[in-house]
């Protein structure tokens, strides 16, 4: 499976940004889609995962501002984060995977590029 993401920016704390990430193929009727992110100097951490029938979960840092959603027809996923904050800062990757990989991004098989999110103060 192939995963190009895309959406990141610049944005003011407090402000609102859309992730997508695009997956070819089947890819929601196979694999567990998720996001992680990567602070400059840190390691990458587990943001949200949706399952194949829509189910989602959450790293609990993130409930209530970020929301995963997925559209089956468009082979996309998405990560709404709302109420940023400069610590939001990173690079965010989508992954993929046949089954639930837990949180720990080295368990994962398939990744996207990644996009930069920069939340200013």
């Amino acid at each position: 499976v192939q995963l190009q993401a895309s959406g990141g920016g610049l944005v003011q704390a407090g402000g609102s940004l859309r992730l997508s990430c695009a997956a070819s193929g089947r890819t929601f009727s196979r694999y567990i889609m998720a996001w992680f992110r990567q602070g400059s100097g840190k390691e990458r951490e587990f943001v949200a995962a949706i399952s194949q029938s829509g189910g989602t979960y959450y790293a609990e840092s993130k409930k209530g501002r970020f929301t995963i959603s997925g559209d089956s027809t468009k082979n996309t996923v998405y990560l709404q984060m709302n109420s940023l904050l400069p610590e939001d800062t990173a690079v965010y990757y989508c992954a993929a995977d046949s089954t639930w990989r837990g949180t720990d991004y080295r368990a994962w098989n398939y990744w996207g590029q990644g996009t930069q999110v920069t939340v200013s103060s």
